[in-house]
């Protein structure tokens, strides 16, 4: 479907378009916003899990008699008497989803390390930590499988599964005058929020009460009634602020029903927060991957096939698949196309969605692939991306709803000083005397929206409130809300109340995806449409009132105050109205339907492109990446200021996925060894380049009224392949397995092939 029939494309306004100060800027700045474990309620008590030593094998016995006799402990819990926990039952679509679908302590069987194996529970948590930590698990271990080897490895199907395809991809490859194929690999990449992973449970009355850190409340509620056997309306999931996310908040975790089932069986209160090295081992992770990239193409550079084969590990009770052929298919014309792909099992613990799923990996390896043709063809690798532009989708025959590709490149090569690049490698120097390279790489993500509720009330004290049941993961969701409401009833931000994060609250989406924007969009301006629509029509029915005996259709909403059309020396503000007819307050309700999963006339993806410099210095082995300049099509900017954030976010997460991050297993115990944020390497300050991003002005109107598409992961996609590309064009040496390490680049370089 394209945008909500009884939507009007909307213009700019002094709010929507302009960088705006967050409106829960105040309280995160003084330190009184409330996440989840800040959260004490009366007669609360904490919960420590005891997790599995191995990763494959059968818990013979658990002794907890030293542990239930320490003080402070009220109890401990194992398989034996946490009580019934259910799985969730096969659905369709965003309703129900959760990565591990075995509940906590469900069986004997050690999967992966980290798992939960008992649970304890005391007055303070150094207390339960302490039990914990005291409680035997005996076990009969047995050999685990954590390599990282995955092309040509037992797959979780007989073979490949096929995925998009057209043409004769086998064929025109072996045909194709010229020819690339190469693996690209990368590694298991752990989530690191700072915020840890927490419940607090309050169950009283037959009801719970979940203050959670999670990306979808609703969504939480839906499992954790499922899993607690209970009906959702008995379940509440609250999230009024997230310490971020990444996709690994997205779903519920173990942790979340144990501190349930704790809190049922103790009727009281009780805080579980996970430790840093939990975070790398029950909470998900992006999976290790390995993908096989075959291009082919003609002398003149134009593509003649695209054959990507990949396969990423998943753990040993739940298939996660990484989609990494997402953007493939509609980023560049190519008669013949086929992508297949696989699950191989291994004793980890289950991965899940991480910033950019799919296409951030993919991309990994088809623009390096693309770089690498670039440089056996002799061609400029902008010039190449140029000539392979589509008319529309070739995956499914449709017209993009808007695309600007070939601007991105055009524009940031401008800025960036492309026509300065000398294509021989090593031959760039900076005033230092540090060779440069320069890399490129396209960025795609898709662009959808999904269903919504809002509610708008205006009140007599002449303030506004909105409220829907989705969160803020710290992308500025709040102040969008706030500037939608803004745009409709030209209301100043500062007299308009955003209430988000509960499942109390009219459904909202998820925060995943990119597509929280562009989702609330039609919904909230239809609601506050709905109130304002109430409001003109008891200012006009009031007897008494300031416009008796005037019709609604001949009066507008403007600024805050009502008026006749185009009479602003009329005006009256709108509280006087409600108060006059002694009303509280007047109510607009919406629900917009998205695009996610039904038929659609056109394709929504967002595009993009970052030039990358990076310095080499190969007396001292420094490599940094000191430049980046990024031009992204994502249709209008509700709010530039924190877009630009999210993307030179991503742009600094990108350079962690391209040099530093990897998780690594051991493999005699299957544990993650560098389990914490002292040896799992992120960027830090000094790591960050300097970064340009340009926003190109070019609404959406197919896909919402304002035009507007979401940011979040686009700015991931490319930036490692970007990188890469850079590092060659310094060093001669092409490193196609993530991360690109210093040990790579003090090799032998390559033969130049320009």
């Amino acid at each position: 479907m394209e945008q909500d029939s009884n939507a009007q494309t909307a213009t700019p306004s002094k709010v929507i378009g302009v960088a705006t100060q967050r409106i829960d800027a105040p309280l995160k700045t003084t330190g009184t916003a409330v996440y989840t474990s800040d959260h004490h309620l009366p007669g609360m008590v904490y919960a420590w899990p005891v997790t599995a030593t191995i990763s494959r094998g059968t818990i013979l016995s658990v002794d907890a008699s030293e542990a239930q006799s320490m003080p402070g402990v009220l109890a401990v819990y194992t398989h034996k008497n946490i009580g019934p926990l259910y799985r969730t039952p096969p659905t369709v679509g965003f309703s129900m989803r959760q990565q591990e679908h075995r509940p906590p302590l469900e069986n004997l069987e050690v999967y992966y390390y980290g798992q939960y194996v008992a649970v304890a529970v005391a007055q303070t948590m150094e207390q339960a930590r302490a039990a914990a930590e005291a409680i035997k698990v005996t076990y009969q271990p047995e050999t685990p499988n954590v390599a990282t080897k995955l092309l040509g490895t037992p797959l979780t199907t007989p073979g490949m599964h096929p995925g998009s395809h057209r043409g004769d991809a086998a064929a025109a490859f072996a045909q194709a005058p010229v020819k690339h194929d190469a693996v690209y690999s990368s590694p298991a990449e752990t989530h690191n929020p700072i915020e840890l992973h927490a419940t607090v449970a309050d169950y009283r009355d037959g009801k719970y009460t979940l203050y959670e850190t999670s990306q979808a409340v609703v969504n939480h509620r839906d499992v954790m009634a499922a899993v607690l056997g209970v009906p959702p309306g008995n379940v509440r999931v609250i999230t009024r602020f997230l310490g971020s996310g990444f996709g690994g908040k997205l779903w519920p975790w173990p942790h979340s029903a144990l501190a349930a089932a704790c809190s049922h069986n103790l009727q009281r209160p009780v805080k579980l927060v996970i430790s840093r090295s939990m975070m790398f081992e029950s909470v998900g992770h992006r999976p290790a991957i390995e993908q096989q990239i075959q291009l082919g193409a003609e002398t003149n550079g134009k593509l003649t096939a695209i054959v990507q084969n990949y396969v990423n590990h998943t753990s040993m009770i739940d298939d996660y698949a990484e989609g990494c052929g997402e953007a493939t298919p509609l980023l560049y014309s190519c008669a013949n196309l086929k992508i297949t792909s696989g699950l191989a099992r291994r004793n980890v613990g289950t991965p899940t969605a991480m910033r950019g799923p799919g296409a951030v990996p993919g991309l990994w390896a088809l623009e390096s692939a693309m770089d690498e043709l670039a440089w056996q063809l002799k061609m400029d690798p902008v010039q190449l991306r140029l000539l392979n532009e589509p008319a529309v989708d070739e995956s499914n025959g449709k017209p993009f709803s808007s695309r600007h590709l070939k601007e991105c490149l055009t524009v940031g090569a401008e800025k960036f000083g492309w026509s300065q690049r000398k294509p021989a490698i090593g031959s760039m120097k900076n005033a230092q005397g540090a060779t440069l390279g320069w890399g490129v790489a396209a960025c795609s993500w898709g662009a959808m929206r999904s269903d919504a509720e809002t509610m708008v009330e205006l009140l007599a004290n002449g303030r506004a409130r909105v409220t829907c049941g989705t969160q803020d993961i710290g992308g500025g969701t709040y102040t969008i809300f706030a500037q939608l409401v803004s745009h409709e009833t030209g209301l100043p931000l500062n007299k308009i109340d955003v209430a988000l994060g509960d499942t109390k609250l009219p459904p909202g989406p998820v925060s995943g995806g990119s597509w929280t924007t562009a989702t609330v969009i039609p919904a909230v301006l239809q609601a506050t449409q709905n109130a304002v629509r109430s409001l003109l029509m008891l200012a006009a029915s009031s007897p008494d009132g300031y416009f008796a005996g005037s019709h609604a259709a001949d009066m507008e909403m403007s600024d805050g105050f009502v008026q006749p059309k185009g009479q602003p020396a009329k005006r009256v503000a709108f509280g006087e109205i409600l108060g006059r007819a002694n009303v509280k307050a007047v109510f607009g309700n919406a629900k917009s339907e998205g695009t996610l999963g039904r038929e659609t006339k056109y394709s929504f993806h967002s595009f993009g492109a970052h030039f990358v410099e990076i310095t080499w210095q190969p007396e001292i082995a420094r490599l940094r990446v000191s430049r980046v300049v990024t031009v992204i099509d994502a249709g209008r900017m509700i709010n530039p200021r924190p877009a630009r954030n999210q993307i030179e976010g991503a742009i600094v997460m990108g350079v962690g996925m391209a040099m530093l991050e990897d998780t690594q297993y051991d493999p005699r115990s299957g544990a993650p060894i560098n389990a914490n944020l002292a040896d799992y390497l992120l960027p830090v300050n000094a790591d960050c380049p300097k970064i340009d991003v340009t926003f190109l002005d070019y609404p959406d109107y197919h896909l919402d009224a304002l035009g507007a598409r979401g940011v979040g992961e686009i700015g991931l996609a490319g930036v490692a392949p970007a990188i890469a590309g850079a590092v060659y064009h310094a060093t001669g040496i092409r490193v196609r397995s993530l991360p690109i390490r210093i040990e790579d680049l003090l090799a032998a370089p390559q033969t130049a092939s320009a």
